[in-house]
């Protein structure tokens, strides 16, 4: 009997509790995670385990991962480079620099707005906009 991992399932659980937030800001990803975590008061730090790695055209290429936990736990953020070396992660959507996606249950209408509104006040960031799961065609590419 062979098992046959169904990736479409797969991507449609990963999706079921997330919103995902693009963000244009031209700056090193550490650097706004820095201004993130110094403006907005969060903690996001780079996760090595989540790092995405591609294979295209021979060659392997690296988009980091930044997580923010909130307490008690239950929602999580993470932050995607969504360039590495002329490499998009999602390559549907060149245009942006970073790729926010929250995760949980406790994630409440009220707050997801005004962080955006939050986001959207800092000085490198040009735009801000929410993405529609069912738009993005390389969903695995976000699934670690």
């Amino acid at each position: 009997m062979k098992l046959k991992l169904d990736m479409d399932q797969m991507a449609s659980d990963f999706f079921d509790d997330a919103r995902i937030l693009g963000i244009v800001a031209p700056i090193k990803d550490y650097q706004f995670c820095w201004q993130l975590n110094h403006m907005l008061r969060l903690d996001f730090r780079v996760n090595n385990d989540l790092e995405i790695q591609l294979s295209k055209k021979d060659r392997q290429y690296f988009f980091s991962v930044f997580e923010y936990v909130e307490p008690p736990g239950f929602l999580r953020h993470y932050l995607y480079n969504n360039q590495y070396d002329g490499e998009y992660l999602l390559p549907e959507f060149k245009h942006l620099d970073f790729l926010w996606m929250a995760k949980g249950e406790d994630l409440v209408e009220a707050e997801w707005n005004g962080l955006q509104q939050e986001i959207r006040k800092m000085g490198p960031v040009q735009m801000v906009m929410e993405l529609a799961t069912q738009t993005i065609r390389n969903k695995q590419h976000l699934i670690f």
